[in-house]
């Protein structure tokens, strides 16, 4: 959605937009003598005709020891924030003329520092979708405090349909309009040509108040992962598509790493793939290669634990080695996608008797892909900031039938924790997560005193850190978040 704003036009429109995104509102002159207020900075262009947009003006300018007529080719932005109401540009030079070049961000991405070499990471997933239905903002990440207590966010998802990175929601990640009451640092998104609005841009000013924090770019995830087959055909293709979109210049700062989240290479998930127990760590090289050896490159993938499962179908362990991180999805083991039962706890920590399933809980996972000769350094423990329940429930203890999925806020047999600790709290623990049982409801969630006693297994393992789906299911405040900072 775009509003039907016309800016002045001309031979270099690139570069205007660079020059006018450049200049913050707050070097606006309102002064009643209409001073021309210069940038502080300029840009380079072919064009010597100054041009107009809005109040803002395009002129020439020069250094200290250059005159106009020897430096025609630079230019600065005079702003008059509609004071003087000029129609042309200034053509008087400024009391104080800019001396330095705009600085461009550099092409090279910085180095990393690898994993579990400088302290625990903290690894949160932000849904693009959030901010529809929730309101969930990247500015709630600053209010809540999580975003202090982080180390990098994933953003969910882009898309990988016919094999290629794509965009999965273009309103929300570039181009939603913030007001001044939702935008991370209190300034309203503008409509000028070319301006990056939407989370990208809220990210970017998130990273500018929290520069050691880094952005991580999801792709997959369980709706969008049939393209991986087509990406597992041609490595290659895909890994250009990808590197096209997460460096595109609009964004490019934003973004620190990418994250593939393939649910499930040789196996299924929404989709069936078969193509073959190389093709994760083919498609991971690919990506690798092509990003080069600076940039993070992670990977959630399955937490089945079981003999012959997920993890032993496919190759993860050649894939791991490239990696940075990577995220075993250690929740969702069990649910109302089960609508009959047992209960159980979605995510286990350890087995109990009468576990539903063997190898669904989240030691077992570790264990085998430490077996597979995976580094428990680049391992997260993944926490769930949700609940999943059933109804129909007679019997507190797990284990017990049910009729169908608990009713949730967004979406039957699933709540979050920020609803769940007070509609129906905690009655119980088992296998190191807890349980309640409400009425005819039973949910199993993750809990501040559980998520510490996981953070212990952490270290007792020598894993990198957690993870979390997602910012949104924890309070205003930040419980759940900091049980897993504060335990770390």
């Amino acid at each position: 959605m775009q509003k039907s704003l016309r800016r002045a036009t001309w031979a270099s429109a690139i570069v205007l937009v660079a020059a006018t995104a450049a200049i913050p509102a707050t070097q606006a002159s309102a002064a009643a003598a209409c001073a021309p207020a210069w940038s502080s900075s300029a840009v380079y262009v072919k064009d010597n005709v100054a041009s107009q947009n809005g109040h803002n003006y395009t002129a020439k300018w020069w250094t200290q020891n250059e005159s106009p007529a020897t430096n025609s080719s630079q230019w600065a932005v005079w702003i008059d924030n509609g004071v003087c109401g000029g129609t042309t540009p200034p053509t008087t030079p400024p009391t104080t003329p800019p001396t330095t070049p705009p600085t461009t961000p550099p092409t090279t991405p910085p180095t990393t520092t690898p994993p579990g070499t400088s302290g625990k990471n903290v690894v949160g997933y932000f849904a693009e979708w959030g901010v529809y239905g929730r309101q969930y903002f990247v500015k709630n990440l600053v209010t809540s405090g999580s975003a202090a207590k982080l180390t990098h966010i994933l953003y969910a998802f882009g898309n990988t349909t016919g094999g290629q990175c794509s965009i999965g929601d273009a309103y929300a990640d570039y181009d939603q309009a913030y007001t001044a009451a939702n935008s991370v640092d209190g300034v309203a998104d503008t409509w000028d040509a070319g301006a990056l609005r939407g989370s990208f841009n809220q990210l970017r000013k998130l990273k500018k108040q929290y520069p050691n924090l880094k952005v991580i770019w999801s792709f997959g995830g369980w709706t969008w992962s049939g393209g991986f087959t087509q990406a597992a055909a041609n490595p290659t293709a895909f890994a250009n598509s990808c590197y096209n979109l997460v460096k595109d210049p609009r964004w490019s700062d934003v973004f620190d790493g990418i994250d593939l989240d393939w649910e499930y290479p040789n196996a299924c998930g929404l989709t069936c793939d078969a193509s073959g127990p190389a093709s994760y760590n083919n498609v991971i090289t690919a990506v690798r290669n092509k990003f080069g050896n600076n940039f993070l490159v992670t990977s959630a993938i399955s937490a089945d634990g079981s003999n012959g499962g997920k993890l032993d179908v496919a190759d993860y362990a050649a894939g791991i080695s490239k990696l940075n991180l990577v995220f075993p999805m250690t929740y969702d083991y069990f649910g109302a996608f089960a609508p009959q039962g047992p209960t159980a706890p979605h995510s286990p920590l350890n087995s109990y008797a009468g576990i539903p399933q063997q190898g669904f809980w989240s030691d077992a996972a570790i264990q085998k892909l430490k077996s597979k000769g995976v580094p428990a350094s680049k391992m997260l423990l993944g926490i769930g900031f949700y609940g999943r329940g059933w109804t129909g429930v007679s019997q507190a203890a797990p284990g017990g039938s049910a009729s169908g999925a608990a009713p949730g806020t967004y979406e039957a047999g699933i709540e979050d924790y920020k609803v769940l600790k007070n509609s129906c709290p905690a009655t119980g623990t088992v296998g190191g997560t807890a349980y309640a049982k409400c009425g005819s409801n039973w949910w199993s969630y993750d809990t501040p005193s559980t998520i510490a006693g996981k953070m212990s297994y952490v270290k007792q393992q020598g894993l990198g850190g957690a993870f979390f789906w997602e910012f949104s299911g924890d309070t205003s405040n930040g419980e759940l978040i900091s049980a897993i900072k504060n335990n770390l």
